[in-house]
């Protein structure tokens, strides 16, 4: 109880003096996106309190095609949680305290990096704990994690100023440029990140004007999808083009971006008569002002390797959306 409260303790003073002339230069963090390590006793993580953190972190992520949990895991105990996992860039600390509490803060040891510590008066109270916060778990180092990729890409992307599509029509999107044109009509852009053995990520974006309520409520999604695929994404053969695939309906939820009502999408394309397929996150960014929607999807073509941070990648770039 007493190692937790002055944990506590000592990340509140260290907030407290971060500030100021005297503020610390802290090392740069490491450990890779969607990667987290967990602090806390051993026989508490392989006992109920550790049972269920999994439930929460191993969820498989919506959307993929083969079941990836949220993160990639490592725990140690408190007393190994030496200097070098102090740099780590996501940590978790978990265990019994004078209080039950949920406490996030930022950039304590290295920097960027984000720290939750989760305790509670007992077993139980822990477990309450944990339940009553999974949503707020997975947001926080999730945000974070969004916001590291999003730093690298301000550093080095395609201006979209000379972008015919987005200068056509009003708004803009940074893509990196590790990413090379593929198209841009003035009507639809797309670029490409080849990836090794044959593999890539892809973004797309355009807009279509708003015909009925259903546009505005993802009814229409699919349906929107197909004709853009027909008509912009060819296949490798001679009448092939992506679509949505069938089997799966895909998931939508509602969600803000760029300060608006947008729809998430989460499901899978394939490339008719041809046998390709994978995942695709996509943003539907209703546009009131201009009575349309504002449409970026990524896709990732990655078949038998894990995709779930090629996804996560593309839907970084994507966030940068803004509408002029």
């Amino acid at each position: 109880m007493k190692k937790i409260g002055l944990l506590l303790a000592f990340i509140s003073m260290l907030i407290s003096c971060d500030t100021g002339s005297n503020k610390k230069v802290l090392q740069e963090a490491n450990g890779r996106m969607n990667n987290l390590l967990i602090v806390m006793k051993n026989s508490e993580w392989q006992g109920e309190i550790g049972d269920e953190l999994r439930k929460i972190i191993a969820e498989p992520v919506i959307g993929l095609p083969q079941p990836e949990a949220q993160f990639e895991v490592t725990q140690v105990p408190p007393e190994s949680f030496g200097s070098m996992f102090k740099a780590s860039r996501s940590i978790l600390h978990v265990g019994i305290g004078a209080e039950n509490s949920f406490l996030g803060v930022s950039n304590v040891y290295a920097e960027p990096q984000k720290i939750i510590t989760i305790t509670g008066k007992d077993k139980e109270s822990l477990i309450l704990e944990i339940q009553k916060n999974a949503k707020a778990l997975i947001s926080g180092f999730k945000t974070a994690d969004l916001l590291t990729v999003q730093r690298s890409i301000y550093k080095n992307y395609w201006d979209p100023t000379k972008m015919e599509t987005f200068t056509k029509n009003g708004y803009s999107l940074k893509i990196p440029k590790t990413f090379s044109k593929v198209d841009d009509t003035g009507d639809f852009v797309w670029y490409r990140m080849r990836l090794d053995g044959g593999n890539s990520m892809e973004l797309f974006s355009y807009t279509v004007p708003i015909q009925s309520i259903d546009d505005e409520n993802g009814n229409n999604l699919v349906a929107i999808r197909d004709t853009i695929g027909k008509k912009h994404i060819p296949g490798q053969i001679e009448g092939s083009y992506m679509i949505t695939e069938a089997a799966y309906t895909p998931h939508i939820f509602e969600v803000k971006l760029d300060g608006k009502k947008a729809l998430e999408a989460k499901g899978k394309w394939e490339v008719k008569g041809v046998y390709m397929a994978g995942p695709f996150l996509s943003y539907s960014i209703i546009d009131k002002a201009k009575n349309r929607l504002v449409v970026v999807e990524g896709l990732t073509y990655a078949p038998s390797i894990n995709k779930r941070d090629y996804m996560f990648e593309l839907e970084a770039i994507m966030k940068t959306i803004k509408i002029n």
